[in-house]
């Protein structure tokens, strides 16, 4: 039952252990919320796509800390220790949590925006970082989060691999 003082809060876990954490704080009658996303995992030369925590060691647990046991999550197996401040359960804003479930999809994934897609060939423009103002053309995707950019250094073209956010259309 949600009282006017109910709120989330953040629990660090132990390493790998988000899953165990959630599921022994629920079995206690607390409410808990993991956000997950979709990573890509290499291994043995194949990739795979599985679902991930979107806060690797972390959880949200809710409850009204002036009617609730709450002590009893830094015991709870699984658990590192409840995030607190001045000896009390640090509040989280309940608008994290209404932002991260806006954003899931029918299975509980957490989805965000893309960054504008580049066609090969687009001109862009380093808008960060030790090559920052450079112009070049885009040459394709490295890895999710970086692109390859061919720059015009030195009187030759140069492929260079940047992240995502350090380039922008021309």
């Amino acid at each position: 039952m949600r009282t006017s003082s109910y709120r989330w809060h953040v629990v660090q876990t132990q390493v790998h252990a988000e899953g165990k954490a959630a599921a022994n704080l629920k079995q206690q009658g607390y409410e808990v919320y993991m956000p997950r996303y979709l990573r890509q995992r290499r291994h043995a030369r194949r990739v795979e796509v599985v679902p991930a925590p979107l806060f690797p060691r972390y959880l949200f647990v809710g409850f009204d800390a002036a009617s609730a046991r709450w002590r009893s999550i830094q015991s709870t197996y699984g658990v590192s220790h409840l995030v607190c401040h001045n000896q009390e359960p640090a509040v989280l804003p309940d608008s994290v949590i209404d932002e991260l479930r806006a954003r899931e999809d029918d299975k509980g994934i957490v989805r965000f925006h893309q960054a504008p897609q580049y066609a090969r060939g687009d001109k862009i423009r380093v808008i960060g970082g030790a090559l920052g103002e450079s112009l070049g053309l885009f040459e394709g995707m490295a890895d999710r989060d970086r692109v390859a950019v061919l720059l015009d250094l030195l009187g030759r073209k140069v492929r260079v691999i940047l992240d995502r956010e350090l380039v922008a259309a021309h």
